[in-house]
């Protein structure tokens, strides 16, 4: 195991570049998502109430759609047109842009999620990067907590090697049009390139010494 290196969340997710995340675009992915509470609050402050509803830190784009049941617990973002289905539950500090959708069951927590992106239902998604058009089938879940061991510091794998990251609490940098199959999980710390499919009810570990033949890499 080595000392920490940067990943570059540009190189996982480009369009951050354009977005309003883009002056925390040289972060490592967990440095992001430890401050997702304090960067959401932050953001809040430039939103327009022409284009934006306001409760308790809870920004809601006047497009998008909000059913009832669904709880939203500030700092929280919804871009355009999302759509956020009964039962869903985002906390914790959540940037969300436009075009995504949560369905029921889905829960959110301290992440950042690029457009076009879907959390199917049952899903949970913790402490992570979802770039753009990314797909999580029914029951998928992304972890963002080391359980199952006594030292809960997780930690990323770059190559061939694994690298320190410092935080105890981190789920994945998903990159743009990735595919993650139904009952599928992805363990603490995954680092999915673009166009990266995990199949369903399989389990992407970065941390383990063995890739699974179930999960391909685009």
């Amino acid at each position: 195991m080595c000392a920490a290196i940067a990943v570059k969340i540009e190189g996982y997710v480009p369009s951050i570049a354009q977005s309003p995340l883009s002056r925390w675009s040289e972060l490592d992915p967990w440095e992001l998502t430890v401050h997702s509470e304090e960067i959401v609050r932050g953001l809040l402050g430039y939103l327009s109430p022409t284009d934006y509803k306001f409760t308790n830190e809870v920004a809601v784009h006047r497009t998008a759609t909000v059913e009832s049941g669904a709880v939203l617990k500030g700092p929280l973002i919804l871009g355009p047109s999302t759509f956020v289905a009964a039962g869903a539950y985002l906390r914790g500090g959540n940037w969300v842009s436009e075009r995504c959708t949560f369905g029921p069951g889905a829960e959110l927590k301290s992440s950042f999620v690029f457009a076009g992106t879907k959390l199917a239902h049952f899903n949970f998604v913790g402490d992570s990067i979802l770039g753009e058009d990314v797909n999580l089938e029914a029951g998928s879940i992304v972890c963002n907590y080391r359980n199952e061991r006594e030292d809960k510091e997780i930690f990323v794998r770059v190559g061939a090697e694994l690298h320190r990251t410092g935080s105890t609490k981190f789920g994945a940098l998903i990159g743009s049009h990735s595919r993650i199959g139904a009952n599928a999980v992805v363990a603490p710390g995954a680092l999915l390139f673009p166009g990266s499919i995990v199949r369903r009810a399989s389990l992407r570990d970065d941390e383990s010494s063995f890739m699974h033949d179930d999960v391909r890499s685009a």
